[in-house]
């Protein structure tokens, strides 16, 4: 069994998230090229999405021990596979850190209403 190197939690108000996507430097800034595309698809429901990505983000920099201390939020990207159980990538900067905690992998759950997103990684 995979030995846990690292945990975060995060949970954000899905209110907040909502007002900054509104803005063209907000989404450039946190979110990568895929998902963006993801969120524009999601008409409607993009809030609620936004903000579960967006505390995956803040729960896996937890999870690698730095905060954002080297990497962006850009650096980690959330996906969801084809059944819909949400993954994680790392690029640059925490791509880095993974390897320097000596992980492998980072898991991510999340949960989201239509007030609030949580989730919980950890790094392995």
């Amino acid at each position: 069994m995979p030995e846990t190197l690292g945990i975060g939690v995060d949970l954000c108000a899905v209110s907040r998230i909502e007002r900054a996507i509104q803005k063209a430097h907000f989404l450039n800034r946190v979110f990568t090229e895929v998902e963006r595309a993801y969120l524009q698809g999601r008409g409607r429901g993009a809030g609620e999405s936004a903000a579960a990505m967006f505390a995956a983000k803040e729960a896996v920099a937890k999870a690698l021990g730095t905060g954002f201390d080297g990497f962006a939020l850009a650096d980690i990207e959330i996906f969801s596979d084809e059944a819909g159980a949400p993954h994680v990538r790392l690029y640059r900067g925490a791509q880095a850190r993974l390897a320097e905690i000596g992980a492998l992998n980072v898991m991510v759950s999340i949960s989201h209403t239509k007030d609030a997103a949580m989730a919980v990684a950890a790094a392995e």
